[in-house]
C-alpha cells in the first residue's frame, strides 16, 4: 500500500500528485482567461485582478499568476511593473508585422495544398467558403469572423506542416487584439470570402504557384481592409 511521504507541518513541499493538480489548474486557468481574451470579453488595455480570476474560478492565486506568466509568452497580456498585469494593446505597427508573417505562412500552406489535398480536404474547404458566402449576405459578423478562423485554422492544419502551424496559431491569437472590427461591413465581408474562393479554386487546380499567390494577396487585402478601418476610426 502506497502512502503520502510524511511532511513535517508548514512544509511547502509538493509531491508528484500535487504538482500535476497545479500544472492542470495552471491550464484551466490560462485557457479561460484565453477565451474571455480573444472573445473580447476582456478588452485590450484592461487590468486582469488575479484575485478576482481566482475567486471566480475558485482556485488559488497561484495557478492564476502562472496563467498570466503563459500568457505574457504567447503575447496577450503584459505584466506592467508596480502596476499588474494587462491586456495587451497591439499597435498598428505590431499589427502590420502580424499581417507580413501571416500572409507568408499563409502562402506556403495554400502552396503545399495544392501540391497535394484530398479530396475531403477540398470539400470541407469548400463547404466553409459556402458558409461564409451565406454569413456574409445575411449580414451576419460574428458568424462570418468565426467560420474565417475555422477556414484558415483548416488551411493550416491540412497543410500538414506543424510548425507552421504551430507559428500561425500564435499570431492569429495577436490578431484578435486589433483584427475583428476590419471584416464587419458587409463589403469587406464578401471581398474576403471572394479571396477564400480564390484560394479553393488554386487548390482544386493543383496550381501550387497561384495558390501561394492568391494566399499571400489575401492576407495583403486584410491589411488593407484593416488599415481603412483604422483610417476611418481616426477620422471620426
Amino acid at each position: 500500500m502506497l502512502e503520502a511521504p510524511a511532511t513535517a507541518p508548514g512544509s511547502t513541499h509538493q509531491g508528484p500528485i500535487d504538482i500535476v493538480r497545479t500544472q492542470s489548474l495552471t491550464t484551466l486557468v490560462q485557457r479561460e482567461l484565453e477565451r474571455l481574451i480573444l472573445a473580447g470579453d476582456v478588452k485590450p488595455g484592461e487590468r486582469i485582478n488575479e484575485q478576482h480570476v481566482a475567486q471566480r474560478l475558485r482556485v488559488s492565486r497561484g495557478p492564476v499568476r502562472e496563467a498570466l506568466r503563459g500568457l505574457e509568452r504567447a503575447g496577450l497580456v503584459e505584466a506592467r511593473v508596480n502596476r499588474g498585469v494587462y491586456v495587451r494593446e497591439v499597435s498598428v505597427e505590431q499589427a502590420l508585422e502580424i499581417y507580413e508573417m501571416r500572409g507568408l505562412i499563409t502562402g506556403f500552406a495554400c502552396a503545399r495544398l495544392a501540391a497535394a489535398s484530398t479530396a475531403d480536404q477540398r470539400g470541407e474547404l469548400a463547404g466553409l467558403v459556402t458558409q461564409m458566402e451565406r454569413a456574409a449576405s445575411a449580414g451576419d459578423q460574428a458568424l462570418y469572423y468565426a467560420i474565417n478562423l475555422a477556414f484558415h485554422d483548416k488551411l493550416m492544419q491540412f497543410a500538414g506542416n506543424m510548425r507552421a502551424k504551430a507559428m500561425y496559431d500564435a499570431l492569429v491569437k495577436e490578431s484578435h487584439l486589433c483584427r475583428r472590427r476590419s471584416l464587419f461591413s458587409p463589403r469587406n465581408m464578401g471581398e474576403s470570402n471572394a479571396e477564400h474562393a480564390a484560394i479553393l479554386d488554386a487548390i482544386r487546380r493543383g496550381d501550387a504557384e497561384t495558390a501561394r499567390k492568391v494566399g499571400e494577396e489575401h492576407i495583403v487585402g486584410g491589411r488593407r481592409r484593416f488599415l481603412d478601418v483604422v483610417g476611418s476610426t481616426a477620422g471620426t
